[in-house]
């Protein structure tokens, strides 16, 4: 009995140091550089830049509307019934509430530009995704890690696969 117990505690150690030598592959990918040289995510990139400059001039005429109304009011506040301010201090208050509310749909979280970016990023970044996942299944990598999104303190270039995702892709 003691031998036999002797020998699985060996056998178990065994196999446990067998895991642990067992040199584990990684390789690293750099997102930011290979969305760089995909043209279908600069296109999607300058569309966004667009729709987000456009709907930015808008609020811009906005603000200036709200303070040309601010700047009227405190012209005339002193010559106004209390009625007429009250109405005149609404007027300004909703059109602050209206312009909060317009600048949380284009650019608040789950906004028309989230939205948009959502329609027309994530799919170039599944397709990064979908290569990444084939060459390590292919090449056998235990961990591949995104220099984008990752610290990297230290990095050997030979193991950035950045430019085999993108090849893998056709680019």
């Amino acid at each position: 009995m003691k031998n036999l117990l002797t020998i699985s505690i060996m056998c178990f150690a065994l196999v446990a140091m067998s895991f642990q030598a067992k040199a584990q592959k990684f390789a690293y990918v750099d997102t930011e550089y290979m969305l760089g040289k995909i043209p279908e995510y600069k296109q999607a990139q300058d569309q966004l830049d667009q729709l987000s400059a456009n709907w930015q001039g808008e609020i811009s005429k906005k603000r200036s509307n709200i303070e040309r109304l601010y700047n009227e009011y405190q012209a005339q506040e002193v010559l106004l019934t209390e009625t007429l301010k009250k109405q005149k201090q609404d007027q300004i208050l909703n059109l602050e509430t209206d312009l909060q509310n317009y600048e949380q749909t284009k650019f608040g979280y789950e906004g028309e530009l989230f939205q948009k970016r959502q329609e027309l990023v994530k799919p170039i970044q599944d397709k990064i995704f979908e290569a990444v996942q084939q060459i390590s299944k292919n090449r056998g990598y235990d961990f591949i890690f995104d220099k984008s999104t990752v610290t990297m303190l230290a990095f050997n270039e030979k193991y950035d696969m950045s430019d085999d995702v993108l090849k893998s892709m056709g680019y």
